[in-house]
């Protein structure tokens, strides 16, 4: 019981820690577009997100895969780039049925890369014991919980703004995938790999 209690909170904190806000704003970007009426879609995109964070733990954890830390130091910053880059181009329309399978595809396979960034980190925690699978079952039910908490927290500030202040969705959309490219453009550039 308490490895499980420890293995969910780090999973839990991991997403939730300010100094790596990376998951942070990309879940911002992932879920800026849609509402609480949308929330089975949403719901679906962070759980693609924590398969494919778990998938390339597992594969990393295993020895199985092993990436550069400085590709993907890169990547990271890359995926949170494209998803609110394309975030902007639909937002003229609103609509998020359009771009539903778009993100399904960015949610797990950018899942995949960032999960790669915390495999050494997630490494170090289970040490040299044979068996990762459950603490990575234990880990990803933590990375899954704050997910839900920080999507809940975007998408009642996407209600404030939109009823209360009278934002459009569009103009919701753009500022907040805006502000998410200007955040991102400092870590890419510092962590530009060429």
């Amino acid at each position: 019981m308490d490895n499980l209690i420890f293995f969910v909170k780090e999973g839990f904190f991991h997403v939730l820690d300010w100094k790596a806000y990376d998951h942070v704003l990309f879940l911002i970007a992932l879920a800026v577009v849609y509402d609480f009426k949308n929330w089975k879609k949403i719901f679906w995109l962070i759980t693609l997100f924590t398969i494919g964070h778990t998938v390339s733990l597992l594969l990393a954890a295993y020895g199985v895969v092993s990436i550069s830390k400085a590709w993907i130091e890169f990547l990271i910053p890359l995926t949170i780039f494209i998803t609110a880059l394309v975030n902007i181009f639909y937002a003229k329309t609103a609509s998020k049925d359009t771009k539903t399978n778009t993100n399904l595809f960015f949610a797990l396979f950018f899942g995949l890369i960032h999960g790669l960034g915390f495999s050494s980190y997630f490494k170090m925690l289970v040490g040299t014991s044979n068996s990762k699978f459950l603490p990575l079952l234990e880990f990803a039910l933590g990375v899954e919980l704050a997910q839900i908490v920080i999507v809940i927290l975007i998408l009642f500030l996407g209600f404030i703004f939109q009823t209360i202040f009278r934002f459009s969705k569009r103009d919701w959309i753009l500022v907040i995938s805006s502000v998410v490219i200007g955040v991102t453009i400092p870590m890419l550039i510092n962590n530009w790999i060429w």
